[in-house]
């Protein structure tokens, strides 16, 4: 009792203490009580903010630190919303999401405008300012679509673009009315504006990615980079509120900006997602419900008649703009919702208009009393109808997006009785362990179908005594950079007096299907490497090897530049080693340029009809000259060479001379050399070049380019 009496129990409460222990248990309870209602958690902390905040049972006040992580946490949605799309497919659907953005900024503007004017009798400026609050919309339901793992969806991609444009308009709007009713519509008014908005977005989109490359290069502490990413938000959400528009603007913008430097398999973008979904994002879900007053909705007829008019036109008019965009694009009627989903919830740039025009004296009424551009009536209908409309966006984006996954899995052909995909990492140096795990984590096709495996071999335990604690080491480092990123990867250690043949040993083994295998930063490539190295495995194990030199983190690379041999699309691991290249451009947006005969860039060009990312074609024959293209090569560029076995279909010349044109041409370089599987690598059978048919499967298996197409797709569809 005397302990309970030093502490004060009054409501609401004010112990920090209890305020945040309460807040993180409503966040730990509610997802699992809706789970089983089939409600989206989203919806319980909306409701939870309005049962303990001000207006409901008054636990806590809605204070400057629910504020300030509610403001952390909005930033952190629309961050997130830009650092996650696929760089590719939002600039293939770049043009849909600027007709989405049309649509859904124009559509609310008519209805909302017209409505206000006429029905409600209200101002045109302030009809106009009401109109655009129903225009802008906050992506509240991208936590969603992220979970469930369908944010490269297109219509994701369309919504997510769309929103940029509708609320960036609908904030010019905002500022426009807000200076006509405060007369500071000067001569250079728009002039101001124009050149601060085009400022402030050069300076993020161009500047932001150069300040990140150079700080991730020189900095691998994870902590370091977390606090850099956010602070980076933070600045981008200030440069946008000194340009004159919303924070929201300046936060999508950057993760935009930053998107090609965080890859979505790094353990800093696990770390950024787990940090807002854990915590910054619910807080702000909280406080929007704290907002929530449903007192005033049984003590005013004019709140309840504005109340339903705003809600009601505004899912209207997003629904009409969804509607307009599936029929324009042919989308499905589960992408509909998805689209009407993301665009349909009402809060942050709607409750920043709403405040800014409650704050705006107009002049008085006849009793004195101050006339505001938006009343009370439509502050208070201003939060009914941010409820609604994201108990509406929630819902609707679950069933859209269960219904999406649910096809994407029908559409999968996993072969049941397959092993799937197998990646072993042979390690020895403890440099380069993080790097090596993190590119196999990036060319793996599915985290669901894909084993990770550790090798260290014990060849000299006499010698060097401390042999399995640095073997143990390696392994437990290999596995807690794996584990970062939501994988997990299997130590293996083997005694064995010769390294290669450990390595074939646990191939045969585990079967093997990708082996990924590291050099030391600050060394070349030795010829008597690749000569052990094709003698001891590469003529024995009928794996996708890959051989890597990190020289910088991959995340800082720029550009990929892939040398692709004459014939190489005959080799029977053309499709295999291909999707590798394809998940790096996917998975860290960074730039693929391939360099090839146009025959085997006719193959290349088909399939990124089909599975864009950000890549471009270059012929090039001329093999035997192969330095006339190191003029082209920059210093954040990746070197990926594929390389044949000798007396196979796409063997040149010039790869025996490939060490000496690393050592001496580009030693600052990243590069990675690719060994695909070959036929008759592992058996009896050599390749005849009397009768190259013989292992061409363009002719053996496939009906020419279709079939090979057919058969990437396949392999696409399992990532």
């Amino acid at each position: 009792m005397i302990l309970l009496s030093a502490f004060n129990l009054t409501l609401p409460l004010t112990n920090p203490v209890l305020i945040f222990a309460l807040i993180l248990f409503i966040i730990l309870f509610t997802p699992f009580i809706l789970n089983k209602l089939s409600i989206p958690h989203l919806i319980g902390l909306i409701i939870a903010g309005i049962l303990i905040g001000p207006f409901g049972f008054n636990l806590m006040a809605r204070d400057s630190s629910i504020v300030l992580f509610g403001t952390v946490g909005l930033l952190y949605i629309m961050f997130l919303a830009g650092l996650e799309i696929d760089m590719a497919d939002f600039r293939k659907n770049s043009g849909k999401s600027l007709v989405f953005g049309i649509y859904t900024f124009t559509i609310p503007m008519t209805l909302g405008t017209l409505g206000s004017y006429y029905l409600l009798k209200f101002p045109l400026n302030t009809s106009v300012l009401l109109a655009s609050m129903f225009a802008s919309h906050t992506l509240i339901a991208y936590p969603i679509v992220s979970k469930l793992g369908i944010i490269r969806n297109p219509a994701v991609s369309v919504a997510v673009g769309g929103t940029l444009i509708t609320d960036t308009l609908a904030l010019l709007v905002l500022a426009v009315i807000a200076g006509m009713a405060t007369g500071n519509i000067t001569e250079g008014f728009f002039v101001r504006l124009s050149v601060s908005v085009i400022v402030f977005a050069l300076i993020i989109v161009f500047l932001f990615p150069v300040i990140g490359r150079w700080f991730f290069k020189n900095n691998s502490d994870n902590i370091s980079q977390y606090i850099f990413v956010l602070a980076m938000v933070f600045l981008g959400a200030f440069l946008a509120e000194a340009a004159g528009i919303e924070a929201i603007i300046g936060a999508f913008l950057a993760g935009l900006a930053l998107n090609r430097l965080i890859p979505h398999t790094s353990p800093l973008m696990n770390r950024i997602e787990f940090v807002g979904n854990a915590l910054f994002i619910p807080f702000f879900l909280i406080g929007v419900g704290m907002l929530i007053n449903f007192r005033t909705f049984f003590t005013d007829r004019e709140t309840i008649i504005v109340a339903i008019f705003m809600t009601v036109t505004a899912t209207v008019a997003k629904f009409l703009a969804a509607w307009a965009t599936q029929k324009t694009f042919g989308f499905s009627a589960d992408q509909r919702r998805i689209i009407f989903g993301l665009s349909n919830a009402q809060a942050a740039a709607t409750l920043a208009a709403v405040l800014v025009g409650y704050n705006i004296i107009t002049g008085q009424d006849a009793s004195g009393e101050p006339v505001r551009l938006l009343s009370e009536s439509i502050l208070n209908g201003t939060i009914l109808m941010i409820l609604v409309t994201c108990t509406m966006a929630s819902f609707a984006t679950q069933r859209g997006g269960q219904n999406l996954v649910q096809q994407e899995v029908n559409a999968e052909e996993f072969e049941e009785e397959g092993e799937g995909e197998r990646i072993l990492i042979p390690l020895s140096n403890i440099d380069n362990v993080e790097e090596l795990v993190n590119l196999s984590v990036t060319v793996q096709s599915s985290k669901r179908f894909s084993k990770l495996f550790g090798l260290n071999i014990l060849d000299n335990l006499i010698a060097d005594p401390n042999a399995e604690k640095h073997a143990r080491k390696l392994m437990e480092l290999a596995e807690k950079t794996a584990s970062s990123t939501d994988n997990h990867l299997q130590p293996v250690v083997r005694y064995d007096s010769n390294v290669a043949n450990g390595i074939n040993s646990v191939v045969q083994e585990h079967k093997i299907t990708d082996l990924i295998i590291g050099l030391h930063q600050k060394k070349g490539l030795s010829d008597t490497f690749l000569g052990d190295l094709t003698q001891g495995i590469l003529q024995k194990c009928n794996t996708t090897t890959l051989i890597y030199r990190p020289v910088q983190p991959f995340s800082t690379i720029s550009r990929n530049l892939i040398f692709v041999p004459d014939h190489a699309e005959k080799e029977s691991g053309f499709p295999f080693w291909l999707l590798k290249v394809w998940n790096i451009g996917k998975q860290t947006g960074s730039k693929l340029v391939f360099y090839g005969s146009e025959e085997v860039l006719g193959f290349l060009r088909e399939i990124h009809k089909n599975h864009p990312v950000d890549a471009t074609f270059r012929a090039f024959s001329n093999w035997d000259d192969f330095l006339i293209l190191g003029r082209e090569i920059r210093q954040n560029d990746n070197l990926l060479f594929v390389m044949s076995r000798k007396d196979y279909p796409s063997w040149q010349g010039w790869m025996s001379k490939i060490s000496h044109y690393l050592n001496n041409y580009f030693p600052d370089n990243n590069f990675i050399l690719v060994y695909p599987k070959q036929a008759g690598v592992s058996g009896s059978d050599h390749f005849n070049p009397a009768n190259p048919s013989m292992y061409d499967p363009l002719n053996e298996n496939f009906e020419r380019l279709d079939a090979l197409l057919d058969t990437i797709g396949k392999l696409f569809r399992k990532r």
